[in-house]
């Protein structure tokens, strides 16, 4: 071969070679690759009835226990008016047992004014006695009528005591009807207050299904909502790469970013799959589709540019 053969078989191996290596400049060699998605949450009415409103739009930012809506239970709210008024009505049924133990108290005092008149005149009756003013029957007239009152007066604090306990008796089985009643109360109050409809978690609205004005049912799904901020790339490793991963490890993710370019995100392995499952039909050809691999979670920040369903790669530190 003559020398300007070879100066042009040489120009094209060259060519080649930088054109091989441009290739390889350009392609991206990945460990695993995956889809992200989030934690999402479906949020329910749990009342029947008419929502009166719903304050969650598609797309938009909900805070963790928010009331973002309201579901009509003007019905529930009549039935504890209802069942409050029963529970008054047996309040007025008591008795007040004031009025009759005032009386016997009155008659109580009157006696002990009597039994202190007649120590005061048993008193005088001895002195007298003593001075021979007096006669023995006299005293025993004042001590038998002394004892009498006593007797009279002990009748009567039993008369108070027993028109006390008569009374509460009676009070208590007319209130005891209220504890049925303010149980119902506490269950109607609950009720109610599943009327507020409450975001469960920090996040955003992904779909509504409802809209204010329409009729709802307990367990009917009005919006679903999942947390963007922090993303999880669902990957598929194979069974040779379980022994370069471990969880808390941290990874790069890398998402498109235009043509032949790639986003690179931290991200930390969260979860990896204790038992092997056949490839997803989304990952690469039909021999690695039969391929046995593990599944792994990874957890990656969002600054907003990540979406739910977007494709990802993964290299391991």
């Amino acid at each position: 071969m003559s020398n300007y053969g070879k100066k042009i078989q040489t120009a094209v191996a060259l060519l080649i070679a930088i054109s091989f290596s441009a290739c390889n400049s350009n392609k991206e060699s990945f460990d695993a690759s995956g889809t992200f998605e989030a934690d999402e949450v479906i949020v329910s009415s749990e009342l029947n009835g008419k929502i009166l409103a719903l304050n969650a739009e598609e797309g938009s930012m909900l805070k963790k226990d928010s009331i973002v809506g309201t579901v009509d239970a003007a019905n529930i709210s009549l039935q504890r008016e209802q069942v409050e008024a029963n529970i008054q009505a047996l309040k007025d049924k008591t008795s007040d047992v004031a009025p009759q133990v005032k009386l016997l108290r009155d008659q109580l005092s009157v006696q002990q004014t009597q039994f202190q008149n007649l120590n005061h005149e048993k008193s005088r009756i001895e002195n007298l006695l003593k001075q021979d003013a007096a006669t023995g029957k006299q005293l025993d007239d004042i001590n038998y009528q002394i004892e009498a009152l006593q007797k009279q007066m002990k009748v009567t604090q039993q008369q108070i005591n027993v028109q006390k306990s008569n009374v509460a008796t009676q009070n208590r089985g007319i209130l005891s009807e209220g504890k049925p009643l303010a149980k119902n109360i506490a269950l109607l109050e609950e009720q109610l207050s599943k009327s507020r409809i409450v975001n469960p978690i920090n996040g955003t609205v992904l779909t509504k299904y409802a809209e204010p004005g329409e009729i709802t049912s307990a367990g009917k799904a009005l919006y679903k909502i999942a947390d963007l901020s922090i993303i999880t790339l669902r990957a598929y490793i194979s069974g040779t790469q379980l022994s370069q991963i471990k969880l808390g490890q941290s990874v790069k993710v890398l998402v498109d970013d235009g043509k032949d370019k790639y986003k690179e995100l931290p991200g930390t392995i969260t979860w990896i799959s204790d038992k092997a499952e056949f490839t997803p039909k989304t990952i690469q050809t039909k021999d690695e589709r039969a391929n046995l691999v593990y599944a792994i979670k990874i957890k990656v920040k969002n600054d907003g540019y990540l979406k739910i369903g977007m494709y990802g790669e993964v290299k391991f530190n």
